[in-house]
């Protein structure tokens, strides 16, 4: 995944994204903002490496790398992509130097979204998996929260307390494709 780091294969996927959210859109509608697609994108493109994560805590597997050379995936759209994640040479995981890291850092800078707006797709992608988790392997989902909230801990991620009453504190901005304010995210700081 190193290679989505790179602006071409980044600015890709993040007008890829664009044109999906704009399909269904009515022909006279404004197009879909740059930064509401690189959010939308970026929301999409951690959750699915932080569910593995939060899992991990869970099931008691072995520490993940999450660094992006050593994640690799297949560039689709539509649903949770290919992911192949290897097992953390050094027992734990990389945060400071994950891809969550440097795509937050890519996405704010190269593509102008809020900081606010990424810490909070961070913190609801962790919570999100926890959420999902726990309905699936109810057994596990203490252990779960417990990974989501340590994510909520770090630096860099919106912070709070994961479980069924989490709220960010932000928007993903999804509600400016329709306009429409009802149009939010379970866990929307407009809902």
């Amino acid at each position: 995944m190193s290679t989505l780091l790179h602006d071409d294969v980044l600015f890709a996927r993040v007008n890829r994204v664009r044109r999906a959210l704009a399909t269904g859109l009515p022909d006279d509608a404004p197009s879909v903002e740059l930064r509401v697609a690189a959010s939308v994108t970026h929301l999409g493109l951690v959750a699915r490496v932080i569910a593995p994560l939060v899992a991990r805590e869970g099931f008691g597997a072995p520490a993940m790398s999450l660094l992006p050379e050593d994640l690799h995936w297949q560039d689709r759209l539509g649903g949770p992509y290919p992911l192949s994640i290897a097992i953390a040479e050094h027992g734990d995981d990389q945060w400071h130097d994950s891809l969550i890291g440097h795509l937050t850092e890519t996405v704010a800078t190269r593509l102008d979204v809020s900081r606010k707006v990424l810490e909070g797709n961070v913190a609801s992608a962790a919570n999100s998996a926890a959420q999902m988790i726990a309905r699936a392997s109810p057994n596990v989902a203490r252990s779960a929260f417990s990974a989501a909230d340590s994510i909520l801990a770090r630096p860099g991620v919106e912070s709070g307390r994961a479980g069924a009453g989490y709220r960010r504190r932000s928007c993903c901005l999804i509600y400016r494709v329709s306009g429409d304010t009802a149009a939010v995210c379970g866990d929307c700081v407009l809902g």
